[in-house]
């Protein structure tokens, strides 16, 4: 981003107020095992009413740091408003919240006041929290626009599902979820890929970018059943080929460390991952956090998985690296859970240690990414 923009480029998390199918009772109700009530928006500009103060990284959680429950409803765009309403047990209901969210301008607008916002500043908008392309067509474009016709704004990253864009015979949630469709000029119904593939052509003679971010986790199945991913594998290669051919380009989120996995399991999702047809732009590498109030933390709490020391993950981010094509763009290599509701590892926490350990055991070991690819 520095080479092409010839400056720092900020990326800035916001809170479209919308679900998840793993949680509104379309495929499940309590998400992904691992996530928290902030359905991975951990790092979102604060909402409003209460959840996450300034200066805070607090999802589904009061200024006094206890965790709730949360529940959704939608209303007529498919996105939702903030409740809390009760005290969050340890292995109790994991679906989403009435969140009460900021207008996308306003959370942009207080994101960019972090950085002490000057003249020529760049940013990212990153569409983080749930599902960001799970909701009615017309306002997913509506909030879009907002951030794209930011002037500083360089792009905008949306985090998502891979059966929840809108392609024919593999986006069974965006059925279920019976949202309206936008009509194109010749009054046909207009999918969300189809209007991304638009807006993509529309902005990018602006020089403005789009980016799809996939959950994909593993590529095997037993696990993916495990974490309730609620898709196949061959839902992913339709999406992938899908946004290929709307010029799309696509992230995949993989989490190293998922309970069973061995590290030839781990390292096989990289490869699978790079090995596609439609190749990725980039990849980010996820630790496992086990996070309190999730239903992966009685899991470990009953001692049925341990998480990765330090050393074992460096090693591991490494070896992956070692097999993932220079072409393609690392976009993750770590991640930090919030603090206050980490249970393991808590190493984790800090993200700067792990990072400096991380490139200097590559550089006296003279390892570099791409070493072993394909």
């Amino acid at each position: 981003m520095k080479y092409t923009y010839g400056q720092k480029v900020y990326k800035i998390a916001v809170d479209a107020g919308l679900t998840c199918p793993n949680r509104d009772g379309t495929l499940g109700e309590r998400g992904c095992i691992f996530c928290s009530a902030g359905g991975s928006g951990d790092f979102a500009v604060p909402i409003a009413g209460g959840g996450r103060q300034d200066g805070q990284s607090v999802v589904g959680a009061s200024a006094n740091g206890r965790v709730y429950e949360h529940r959704s409803k939608r209303d007529s765009r498919g996105a939702s408003t903030e409740v809390y309403h009760k005290e969050y047990e340890r292995r109790g209901s994991c679906v989403d919240v009435e969140r009460k969210t900021l207008d996308i301008k306003r959370q942009m607008e207080r994101g960019m006041a972090k950085f002490h916002k000057k003249v020529g500043e760049k940013f990212v908008i990153y569409f983080q929290a749930y599902t960001n392309t799970y909701g009615d067509p017309a306002y997913l474009e509506r909030i879009w626009r907002e951030a794209l016709e930011e002037e500083s704004v360089v792009g905008i990253s949306i985090a998502t599902r891979p059966d929840c864009l809108g392609i024919p015979g593999v986006s069974v949630a965006v059925k279920k979820a019976e949202m309206a469709a936008v009509e194109n000029q010749s009054g046909n119904a207009e999918t969300v890929i189809s209007i991304l593939g638009r807006l993509q052509k529309e902005y990018a003679e602006s020089g403005k970018f789009i980016w799809i971010e996939l959950g994909l986790q593993t590529m095997h199945e037993a696990t993916a059943e495990y974490i309730r991913r609620g898709y196949l594998l061959s839902t992913y290669e339709t999406a992938i080929q899908a946004l290929a051919d709307n010029h799309i380009p696509y992230i995949t989120h993989v989490i190293l460390g998922l309970p069973g996995e061995t590290e030839d399991d781990m390292l096989a999702t990289v490869r699978y991952v790079c090995g596609q047809q439609a190749k990725p732009f980039g990849i980010k590498l996820q630790l496992l956090h086990v996070l309190r109030g999730t239903d992966l933390c009685g899991d470990y709490e009953a001692g049925s998985f341990e998480v990765l020391s330090q050393d074992e993950y460096i090693e591991l981010v490494i070896k992956c690296l070692e097999v993932i094509p220079e072409d393609i763009v690392i976009h993750r290599v770590t991640g930090d859970g919030p603090k206050n509701i980490l249970v393991a590892p808590l190493w984790s926490g800090n993200k700067r240690q792990v990072l400096n350990t991380l490139h200097q055991k590559m550089k006296i070991e003279k390892r570099e990414q791409g070493t072993w690819a394909k």
